[in-house]
């Protein structure tokens, strides 16, 4: 499966992303009680790194802030998927229960403050790759009713395959259509860093989480400028 970042390296040199493709996986429908406590703790951990700083103060929400200012994104109800989670979290609420496999990536997520993505691979057509919108592109929003496509905007970047994008916004919001849940077995991780974190780090952690609650073997690969497309 080849996967790519060619596209957006000249202008964000600092782009660096982990894939992970995920197989033979089995998720359950509700978190193990062993995940419940490991999230508890990572919640705790986050409030007790970052309680009482302002998010702007947080490198890997600055960077990913930088990155979207560089590509038009200046309102602020558009934030990478990391800044949500943790600004919940800092709150006092808890991370959001979808299934096994989508609750332990969001702790990887919280715990390293990187954005995480996944999508099924029963409904990816390859390849991937993180680029600008294109004429054509269509996008279904998971967090709206309906199934209708919209087209992302002329300098977005997205995270896409060959049919369609699978992430507005670099890593703001998923497609509705390649969502994980409980039926599938497998699956695409991307862990992103834009010059703030360590997504092999981050990777690892996913790996062993992966293995330990959903039973899956994993295969990486790094992206970077260096490193701009490969197979996985």
């Amino acid at each position: 499966m080849r996967i790519s970042i060619a596209d957006i390296t000249n202008a964000f040199p600092d782009y660096r992303v982990a894939f992970v493709a995920a197989e033979r996986l089995t998720i359950a429908a509700e978190r193990p009680a062993a995940l419940d406590a490991l999230i508890s703790q990572r919640e705790e951990g986050a409030r007790a790194t970052w309680g009482g700083t302002e998010l702007s103060q947080v490198p890997g929400i600055a960077a990913w802030r930088t990155a979207y200012k560089g590509f038009g994104i200046k309102q602020t109800r558009y934030r990478s998927s990391v800044e949500r989670l943790l600004k919940n979290v800092l709150a006092g609420r808890p991370l959001a229960r979808v299934n096994a496999f989508v609750d332990l990536y969001n702790a990887v997520s919280l715990a390293h403050v990187l954005p995480l993505g996944a999508d099924d691979l029963a409904h990816v057509a390859p390849p991937l790759a993180f680029r600008y919108a294109r004429e054509g592109d269509s996008f279904v929003d998971m967090a709206e009713e309906g199934d209708a496509p919209e087209a992302p905007k002329p300098g977005e970047v997205v995270y896409a395959d060959a049919a369609h994008v699978l992430c507005r916004r670099w890593n703001w919001r998923q497609d509705a259509r390649s969502l994980i849940t409980p039926q599938t077995t497998h699956a695409v991780v991307t862990v992103q860093a834009n010059g703030a974190g360590d997504v092999v780090a981050g990777a690892d952690d996913l790996v062993d989480l992966i293995g330990l609650f959903c039973g899956g073997r994993c295969r990486v690969t790094v992206l970077d400028r260096a490193r701009p497309a490969a197979e996985l």
